[in-house]
């Protein structure tokens, strides 16, 4: 897990860190793993020195709860190995910048930023999806 986490890590899975590869399951769909089954957030940047990301880790590590209750999971995209180029390919975001996307659970792209999104926009963006809804009104 360790080397993996350089490049593409996961978290904030029901409170609990995501040990699994499901990129090298996945092909070539690095997220592919994670459809039907979590929401994702991806979190790229050139370097792990982006203050960006930093505040971004940061506004998550505070919203763990609402994470977890929204099934969503925080992967990363950091620097130049593989795994991140094939996340960051498969989202189509450049190499060096951040950027902060919110993949549904059907694993398509639901929002996208260049800074840091405060976790009540997430949970708000979230909530309001069909989906979500309707696991809402199950539980």
């Amino acid at each position: 897990m360790a080397r993996k986490m350089a490049a593409l890590s996961a978290t904030l899975m029901v409170g609990a860190m995501v040990t699994g590869d499901p990129a090298g399951a996945a092909g070539s769909d690095p997220l592919a793993g994670y459809r039907w089954k979590s929401r994702v957030l991806v979190l790229a940047a050139g370097d792990a020195g982006d203050p960006r990301l930093a505040a971004q880790r940061q506004a998550l590590a505070s919203a763990r709860t609402g994470a977890s209750e929204r099934d969503l999971v925080t992967v990363e995209a950091v620097g130049q190995g593989a795994d991140a180029v094939a996340l960051r390919r498969r989202l189509g975001l450049p190499g060096d910048a951040f950027r902060a996307v919110l993949v549904g659970k059907d694993g398509g792209a639901k929002l996208t930023a260049e800074e840091p999104i405060p976790p009540q926009r997430l949970f708000s963006t979230i909530d309001a999806m069909p989906m979500r809804q309707d696991e809402a009104k199950r539980r």
